[in-house]
């Protein structure tokens, strides 16, 4: 039997892992931890417990991430390969997605976009520090919460009209051909001084996924290419997806968050070794 591929994503609070087998993907997991040794290495005892994996199973771990480098030459005498994270990026979002060619955008603390190509051509592109950071810490400033599951179901019964200045609140007209009414002309550009925390927090997830959506559109314009793929933590955030599939609408691209899309640069790290 072929032995494992291990891939491990050491990022500031979190590490994911995942494997592959003969081209076949074990299920990927994860752990929080403040320390990447300590992250790293729970991870990996948590992954192959869970699936039954021995030492003697593994041929190489491929190594990612922020924290990455706190793992120098091996874990528990196996082999540890530093790949670079935006490689892995954009390994791991055509795998996902099954595209050929497309942005690919890491939304994570902060959030990276790549251009990548199934030929093995990936590009990193920039970035902005709009992520799961601003998501939190506006929350906490503004709304003394900082938890994402808590911020997320306040943000249910949220209400974008007591926020957002929307280009129908500026215009009585169609602007420009394309541009709808309900586009964002500025976010809390409209906060009401009777706006609930509700709409606050609806608000911050906003801004936050806007930012990052228009940023992805205009890496993908510059490519002449539509499709655009979104991985990392804050993708499992439910209000994403109506924001994704208004800008898809917007700006005529295909805005796809895959499954498994919070586990996107672990995937590509593993892929990497394979």
């Amino acid at each position: 039997m072929s032995k494992i591929i291990i891939g491990i994503d050491v990022g500031g609070s979190t590490t994911k892992i995942v494997g592959f087998r003969d081209g076949e993907m074990i299920n990927p997991t994860f752990v929080k931890a403040g320390d990447p040794v300590a992250s790293a290495y729970g991870a990996f005892g948590k992954f192959t417990s869970e699936n039954k994996i021995k030492l003697s199973d593994i041929e190489k771990i491929m190594m990612t991430g922020v924290g990455s480098t706190y793992i120098e030459n091996d874990l528990y005498g196996i082999p540890a390969i530093h790949k670079v994270e935006f490689d892995c990026v954009g390994l791991g979002g055509l795998y996902l997605s099954k595209l050929p060619e497309a942005i690919i955008g890491s939304l994570g603390t902060g959030t990276a976009m790549v251009h990548a190509k199934n030929n093995g051509t990936i590009e990193y592109l920039g970035g902005t520090g709009v992520g799961g950071g601003t998501l939190i810490g506006l929350s906490k400033k503004m709304l003394g919460v900082s938890n994402v599951e808590n911020i997320v179901e306040l943000a249910n019964d949220g209400d974008l009209g007591n926020v957002d200045l929307r280009i129908s609140d500026i215009s009585s007209k169609e602007m420009h051909p394309g541009l709808p009414d309900y586009m964002t002309a500025a976010n809390f550009g409209k906060l009401s001084d009777v706006a609930h925390k509700a709409d606050v927090a609806l608000g911050v997830i906003n801004l936050v996924f806007e930012s990052v959506g228009v940023l992805a559109v205009f890496s993908a314009r510059r490519f002449g290419i539509n499709d655009i793929v979104l991985t990392g933590n804050l993708t499992t955030i439910p209000q994403s997806k109506s924001i994704f599939e208004t800008l898809n609408k917007m700006f005529d691209v295909n805005i796809v968050i895959p499954e498994n899309a919070q586990y996107g640069t672990v995937i590509g790290a593993a892929l990497s070794g394979c």
